[in-house]
C-alpha cells in the first residue's frame, strides 16, 4: 500500500507533466472519494469554524447527551413525585389526581415567578408569547403586563428553563396555577414556584426518581446502537475522551453500563471508553471555581487526598475546569465539550475558557421535520411579507403626494382651473390610498394567519423553540452565540472524519 507521501508525490509529478489544465488530477482521484455530506437530520451544524483534526480531547455530559431519556416516561415519573411532595407541603390533594399537559412547555422559556406567567422572548428579550398557567394572554394583556420593553433576566423574578430535564417543573407549575386560581383567592406565585422546585429537588435527593429509573432503566433511557462505535471511532483517530457529569457515581455507573455494556469486545466495560471519568461535577460551578478532584475508591468510598494524576478506568468526583486542564496538559482550545445544557454545559464553558462546544438539541429532529413539511408555507409567508413591504412603500409615497397637493391647495391666488385640477388629483390619491390600505390590511391578516398556522405546526403552544416569529428566540440566540456546533445526537459524529473542517455560514449584516 502506498503511503500518503508517495501518493502526494505522484500527484504533483502528474500535474507537472500535464500540458492541458483539464488533465490536472485532484487528490480525491487517487486517494478515494471525497467526504459525503450526511442526510440533513444526521448533520452537525456549525456556527463557528472548527478544525476537528486539531481537537485532542472530546468530553461528554451524560444526561440528555450520551443518555437520551424517553421524555414522556420521565415527565410522568417526575410529575408524580413532585405532586406528592407538594401535597405533603400542604397543597390540595387534587394535584395528585389532575391531568397534566406534558406537551405544554418547551426549552428556552422564562417563568415569571411574580405573576405566575410563562414567557417566550425573542433575541432582544421582548415577550412574544405569554401564558398565565396554561391560558394564553392576549396581545393587549401581554403589552400591558410587560409594556413592550425587554425583560431583564433578574433571577429573583425570572427563572430560565434551560434543559429538557426542567420541563416537568413548568408542567407542574402551570397546572398548579390553573388549579389554585380561584375567585377571591390570592395565590403567592413565587412561593408556589419555589415549592415546585424544592419538591422536585427533594425527589431527586431522596431517590424517589433515580432509584425507580435504575430499577427499570430501559423504560426511561434509550439505547443508541451507534454510541459505542462513535466513541471507538474517536479513540481510534487519536483523540482522548472524558466524561464530565453532575450525576453521582452510582447513578452514572448504572446509566453508562446500560448504554455501553458489552457492545464492543475491545472494551472490558464502559469505563474503558474514557481516559478520564468525572462525576458529581457540580456544573456550572465546575467552570467557575478552583477545586481539587477526589478519587472514588473501589469500595465506593471517597479518598480525600488531592488527585495529582488521572488514571484511565477510575472515577473522580468534583474538581474544576482549572484543575482539569492542569492535570491533562491539553490546551483549552484543543478541547471539544459535548453537552445539552445551554448554561451549565455550553455558555459557562465558553465564557470561562477556550473550550470548543457541541450542543445536543434533541428538539432539532422535530424542528427540521417541521421545516421540511412547511417549506411551501414558509416561502409563501416570505412572499406575503415582501408584498406587504411594497404596499406600505406605495402607501407612504401616495400620502406624501397627498400632502403636497393639500399644500398647493392652500396657496394664495390659486386659479379656479388649477383648483379643479388639484381637487381631482386629491380625490384620485385618496381613492388610491384607501385601496392600498385595504390591500395592506388583507395581506397583513393573511400573513398573520399563516404565521400562526406555521407556529402551531412547530408546537401548539409556543411555535419553534429556536425562532420567535422571524427573529431567533432568546434560546436560539444563545445557541447561535455560544455553541460552536450543534446537532440532535452524539452519534451524528459518525458521519464525519476525524479531520473534518466544520465551516460556519458566512455571516451577513443587513446592508449586505
Amino acid at each position: 500500500m502506498r503511503s500518503v507521501g508517495e501518493t502526494l508525490s505522484e500527484l504533483a509529478e502528474a500535474n507537472r507533466q500535464a500540458s492541458d489544465p483539464r488533465q490536472l488530477l485532484l487528490l480525491s482521484d487517487v486517494a478515494g472519494p471525497a467526504e459525503v455530506q450526511p442526510p440533513r437530520v444526521r448533520r452537525i451544524y456549525c456556527n463557528r469554524n472548527l478544525r476537528f483534526d486539531q481537537i485532542q480531547m472530546v468530553g461528554f455530559d451524560m444526561d440528555y447527551t450520551l443518555a437520551v431519556y424517553k421524555q414522556a416516561e420521565l415527565d410522568r415519573l417526575s410529575i408524580e413525585a413532585t405532586a406528592r411532595k407538594l401535597v405533603q407541603r400542604g397543597y390540595p390533594e387534587s394535584l395528585c389526581t389532575m391531568s397534566y399537559r406534558t406537551h405544554f412547555p418547551i426549552r428556552g422559556l422564562l417563568v415569571d415567578r411574580k405573576l405566575g406567567n410563562v414567557l417566550k422572548t425573542d433575541r432582544y428579550r421582548y415577550v412574544k408569547k405569554a401564558y398565565h398557567g396554561t391560558r394564553e394572554l392576549t396581545s393587549e394583556e401581554r403589552r400591558q403586563t410587560y409594556q413592550q420593553r425587554p425583560v431583564r433576566p433578574d433571577p429573583r423574578r425570572f427563572h430560565s428553563i434551560d434543559s429538557l430535564f426542567a420541563l416537568s417543573e413548568v408542567t407542574v407549575y402551570a397546572a398548579a396555577v390553573d388549579e389554585l386560581d380561584r375567585p377571591f383567592t390570592q395565590v403567592d406565585y413565587a412561593k408556589l414556584f419555589d415549592d415546585v422546585r424544592a419538591s422536585i429537588d427533594e425527589a431527586h435527593r431522596d431517590g424517589s426518581i433515580k432509584e425507580i429509573i435504575m430499577a427499570d432503566i430501559g423504560r426511561y433511557i434509550e439505547r443508541d446502537p451507534d454510541l459505542a462505535a462513535t466513541l471507538h471511532m474517536l479513540r481510534s483517530s487519536g483523540k482522548r475522551l472524558f466524561l464530565l457529569t453532575n450525576s453521582e457515581p452510582q447513578y452514572t455507573d448504572a446509566v453508562m453500563s446500560h448504554l455501553l455494556g458489552c457492545d464492543l469486545n475491545e472494551y472490558r466495560s464502559w469505563k474503558s471508553y474514557f481516559d478520564t471519568i468525572i462525576t458529581s461535577a457540580m456544573k456550572p460551578s465546575f467552570f467557575m471555581r478552583d477545586a481539587p478532584f477526589e478519587e472514588l475508591a473501589p469500595n465506593g468510598q471517597m479518598q480525600l487526598q488531592k488527585v495529582k494524576e488521572f488514571h484511565r478506568g477510575r472515577i473522580y468526583v468534583g474538581g474544576s475546569q482549572t484543575e482539569f486542564e492542569k492535570l491533562t496538559g491539553v490546551p483549552a482550545d484543543r478541547v471539544l465539550y459535548v453537552g445539552d445544557h445551554i448554561y451549565g454545559d455550553v455558555l459557562r464553558a465558553k465564557k470561562t475558557s477556550q473550550w470548543r462546544t457541541l450542543m445536543i438539541i434533541q428538539e432539532l429532529t422535530d424542528e427540521l421535520s417541521a421545516m421540511e413539511r412547511l417549506s411551501g408555507d414558509i416561502a409563501r409567508a416570505d412572499r406575503l411579507e415582501q408584498r406587504l413591504s411594497i404596499l406600505h412603500e406605495g402607501l407612504r409615497e401616495r400620502q406624501s403626494m397627498q400632502k403636497g397637493v393639500l399644500k398647493l391647495l392652500d396657496a394664495p391666488e390659486l386659479t379656479s382651473e388649477r383648483r379643479v385640477e388639484l381637487e381631482a388629483a386629491r380625490t384620485r390619491l385618496k381613492r388610491s390610498i384607501d385601496r392600498l390600505r385595504v390591500q395592506a390590511k388583507n395581506v397583513d391578516a393573511e400573513h398573520n394567519a399563516l404565521e400562526r398556522e406555521i407556529e402551531h405546526a412547530f408546537h401548539p403552544f409556543w411555535g419553534s423553540a429556536l425562532k420567535a416569529e422571524s427573529e431567533p428566540s432568546s434560546f436560539g440566540e444563545q445557541v447561535e452565540r455560544y455553541a460552536c456546533l450543534y446537532s440532535d445526537r452524539v452519534t451524528n459524529l459518525l458521519g464525519y472524519t476525524a479531520g473534518h473542517y466544520f465551516r460556519g455560514p458566512r455571516h451577513r449584516m443587513a446592508h449586505e
